[in-house]
């Protein structure tokens, strides 16, 4: 089936410490003097698996800047920009509207993990073309605890989980078109958000497969992990 990817790229990144101006947004952050989306998007559009393009919906003050960027670089693969939601579950909805006829496969990556390995999105795009929807996703190592807030406003342990049972799910995630359709669908009409689309797919009812994600599939979020990345990317020079 042919497969198109999704990069949502309109987060605030807050945790980045980012402003309303962008001047911090993690998406846009150079890594060595590149941005850290764009080098998310080599990686997808490497991939040979994918033939129906890439959609990147951005932060309306972004679109300029985004598209100057993309207009720098040689391309194999055509890549739609539009206009991002207020969350990410909105943004991709808005890419999935756009996707034309014709498209068996979605997979979508975000547009701060910038260390994709290419032959993993074949991976699970061959499971989500297999059982329908699947996720990159790594062991948990340290011990997981679950907490609650406490009535002095402290932070208290209410259970220690099974790390054999819990993993950390990453992007690459793919899903047959139809099922992430009814997904959305079921989602938009119970006002339910997924903090991913592998959640939407379970509030559907639906299994969702784990491949195995890599360690270096590093999710930029904060600036010790930009530093992280810094290091990383010198290592792979």
């Amino acid at each position: 089936m042919r497969a198109a990817a999704i990069v949502p790229a309109a987060g605030l990144s807050t945790r980045m410490g980012s402003t309303t101006s962008g001047s911090a947004r993690k998406q846009l952050l150079e890594l060595q003097g590149v941005p850290v989306f764009i080098h998310a998007l080599r990686r997808l559009d490497a991939c040979p698996e994918l033939h129906g393009g890439i959609y990147l919906p951005v932060r309306p003050e972004d679109r300029q800047q985004v598209e100057r960027r993309l207009q720098a670089q040689t391309w194999r693969l055509p890549i739609t920009v539009l206009e991002g939601g207020e969350t990410r579950q909105d943004s991709v909805w808005r890419a999935f509207e756009r996707i034309p006829d014709g498209i068996g496969l979605i997979v979508v990556h975000d547009a701060v993990r910038p260390f994709l390995e290419t032959g993993l999105v074949g991976r699970v795009l061959q499971a989500a073309d297999r059982w329908g929807a699947a996720i990159a996703a790594i062991p948990a190592i340290d011990t997981i605890k679950q907490v609650e807030r406490a009535s002095n406003d402290t932070t208290c342990v209410t259970a220690t989980l099974p790390r054999e049972r819990i993993v950390l799910a990453q992007t690459p995630q793919a899903f047959r078109y139809e099922l992430l359709r009814r997904a959305f669908d079921k989602a938009r009409a119970e006002g339910f958000y997924g903090t991913d689309e592998s959640a939407l797919i379970e509030h559907l009812g639906e299994p969702v497969y784990v491949i195995p994600g890599s360690p270096r599939n590093l999710k930029i979020t904060n600036p010790a992990d930009l530093e992280w990345a810094e290091m990383l990317s010198a290592t792979a020079g």
